[in-house]
């Protein structure tokens, strides 16, 4: 088998790291894996294809600002990739995030539709099934169900400044995604999977969690130098990480938090940039995005708990990443979030309420770490070890080609 995955990144963030282990797992059973990527150079044990260049890139994101085209620049870059993709000749293309700035989706999907090669493609948001955002449930919106138009989140990534061309992108996706046959779309959260079937795609949907690497996210025993690094002291600490730190991440809630001026807890966030690090309030520690998943892990095993304010989500792979390292979870009541946790493993607080999530904080540092971390660790070995996570895949892509045979 030869597999080609496409993404805006590869082996780094939660998205390309996913790529990346899926991959892996191609190789170790004895096929051929081929990762397309638009930025990073990370390295990876599947053959890289680089798509475009920052020119490129920094162009699309012209497109999008002023013309709110997002997915249809990258013109030249895009028909360079299908050159190379026939070169290859895949037996399935796997798709993750097809917007980042860097691919054009119309020339990709009318290519996918004359080759008639299968196609496996994960969801890790909702931009492919609206008009122009990734989530919608910020504000309740259900015009993705129908037809969309007068964007409401149209300053909202990915952003445009001008032009709402909102209805002409909903009814050009819907006539694209849908006019290809052989589709598999794959959902990590039964949320996502939910909302898919009430878009305008008419493609079978497939429920595979995310999985993570459990032989690095696990409770790391000796934590003298990663608390002296950042003066820890015996103080709780209260972790939150995210790949970006926007409003809909939950960063201002976190600062909201009356506990940011108890001497006792210490908060750490990963994630953040300069500006945001200058601007925190003294009892919270600032750490930029980190590729180090071995400092990560120590990070989620340092923490008493970790909390997760986000305003949207589909499956967030922190949330597992702190279970496998034994760190109870709180986390909004936002998309496919609580999935991941049951009673024994953390606490869900509905959206926005800083008071229950004050209370859930200090619940869980009364109770202390050693009260979830067995069962934390436990469920992530159940339920979302990478092995069995892209096993699955795996058998997905087998099934698909013995199908087509």
């Amino acid at each position: 088998m030869k597999i080609l995955q496409i993404n805006s990144s590869v082996n780094s963030g939660s998205t390309g790291r996913i790529a990346e282990q899926i991959g892996s797992q191609i190789i170790k059973k004895g096929h051929e894996s081929f990762i397309a990527y638009g930025r990073g150079n990370r390295p990876s044990s599947s053959k890289l294809i680089k798509i475009g260049n920052f020119k490129d890139v920094l162009i699309h994101g012209i497109y999008s600002l002023f013309f709110d085209k997002h997915g249809f620049g990258s013109i030249q870059s895009t028909k360079k990739l299908l050159k190379q993709i026939d070169e290859i000749k895949p037996d399935v293309i796997g798709l993750h995030n097809v917007h980042g700035y860097y691919l054009n989706i119309e020339l990709l999907f009318n290519y996918i539709k004359l080759k008639n090669i299968p196609l496996v493609w994960t969801f890790h948001d909702c931009w492919p099934i609206t008009g122009h955002c990734a989530y919608f449930d910020s504000i309740s919106c259900e015009k993705w169900k129908t037809g969309c138009t007068n964007c409401e989140l149209k300053n909202k990534y990915p952003k445009s400044i001008l032009i709402d061309n909102s209805r002409h992108n909903y009814l050009k996706k819907k006539s694209l995604f849908n006019q290809v046959s052989h589709v598999t779309i794959v959902t990590p959260s039964i949320w996502l999977k939910n909302i898919i079937k009430d878009s305008f795609l008419k493609h079978a949907v497939v429920h595979i969690p995310n999985g993570v690497d459990l032989n690095v996210f696990k409770p790391v025993i000796d934590l003298k130098e990663i608390k002296d690094k950042y003066n820890i002291g015996s103080k709780k600490v209260v972790l939150g990480v995210a790949s970006v730190w926007d409003e809909r991440k939950g960063l201002n809630d976190f600062i909201k938090l009356k506990l940011v001026s108890d001497r006792d807890i210490k908060i750490i966030l990963v994630g953040l940039n300069k500006a945001q690090i200058k601007n925190l309030p003294a009892n919270i520690i600032g750490i930029e995005r980190t590729e180090s998943i071995t400092e990560l892990a120590a990070l989620y095993s340092l923490a008493d708990v970790f909390v997760n304010p986000t305003y949207v989500d589909n499956f967030p792979t922190t949330n597992i990443e702190s279970l496998a390292c034994g760190t109870p979870i709180i986390t909004y009541k936002t998309g496919g979030s609580p999935e991941a946790i049951d009673k024994f493993t953390g606490v869900i607080v509905e959206k926005g309420n800083l008071s229950s999530l004050e209370n859930a904080i200090s619940h869980v540092l009364t109770l202390g770490k050693e009260y979830y971390s067995k069962a934390c660790r436990e469920r992530a070995e159940k339920f979302y070890d990478k092995d069995d996570k892209y096993d699955d895949y795996f058998n997905l892509y087998e099934t698909i080609l013995k199908g087509n045979k």
